[in-house]
């Protein structure tokens, strides 16, 4: 079952039980879908991934506001986003991913970052957030 049949699946299953709070976010990300399939992009992980970003951004600058009860919203919606996202990578399996793809690309300091970064993000397929990745990367090539 695809991350969109099981989407709608939940959606439907939260409509049967009346739980307003999931039947909307669940709504927007089902349009946000469409919308993205709509303009050729199937990637359905990059779209809950910007989904889930815009959630935990929105959480972020509701508490700078002092709008604490809107914060726990946007923090609930973006949980429930990155429960249809692949499992994370561990910090050691990023950090094998990372030191192939330093070896395989050449690079050799951090202006080479660009590189070793290709590489990278070409093997961890979504499966890790891009800052991460750029951390580890900058690590292995300052030292």
């Amino acid at each position: 079952m695809g991350i969109r049949d099981q989407i709608d699946a939940d959606l439907k299953d939260a409509m049967r039980a009346g739980d307003k709070p999931k039947v909307g976010a669940l709504r927007l990300v089902v349009s946000e879908l469409q919308k993205a399939a709509k303009e050729g992009n199937d990637d359905e992980v990059a779209v809950l991934r910007r989904e889930r970003k815009r959630r935990v951004e929105a959480a972020s600058a509701f508490r700078d506001g002092g709008r604490e009860d809107l914060a726990g919203g946007e923090e609930a919606e973006a949980e429930l986003i990155a429960s249809y996202l692949p499992a994370e990578l561990s910090d050691e399996d990023l950090q094998a991913i990372v030191a192939r793809a330093v070896a395989d690309s050449g690079a050799s300091s951090p202006k080479d970052m660009g590189m070793a970064m290709r590489q990278a993000m070409a093997e961890v397929d979504g499966r890790a957030d891009g800052k991460r990745v750029s951390g580890m990367v900058r690590a292995a090539l300052q030292g």
